[in-house]
């Protein structure tokens, strides 16, 4: 089933595309996978969007999200901002960082 789509993705979809990354939303795809595939450097990374403007309990992963994060083998994170995409796709070291679920209410 395909989800519904933030009001933050689009702005943030295009953030990314002005700093220089490739965006591909992947939002219609439904089944917990996230919601746009970000190309930085020649890394790819998953990421699911939550608006921050909701209440916790609405910022929470859905079932199919949960087993998503927990099953795939790559680098997936759930985020709120530009910033924090950011923040994980220019870190300081030189490889990506675990998924820590910051941005999602647990």
């Amino acid at each position: 089933m395909a989800k519904r789509i933030d009001t933050n993705q689009t702005k943030i979809v295009y953030a990314l595309r002005k700093s220089g990354c490739s965006v591909y939303v992947t939002s219609m795809v439904g089944h917990g996978f996230p919601d746009i595939v970000v190309g930085f450097d020649g890394i790819n990374y998953l990421f699911e969007i939550k608006n921050p403007d909701n209440p916790p309990s609405k910022r929470k992963l859905t079932e199919d999200e949960e087993k998503f994060f927990h099953t795939w083998a790559g680098a997936v994170f759930c985020v709120t901002s530009c910033d924090e995409i950011m923040e994980i796709i220019r870190p300081k070291t030189d490889h990506p960082k675990e998924d820590d679920g910051k941005g999602c209410a647990k």
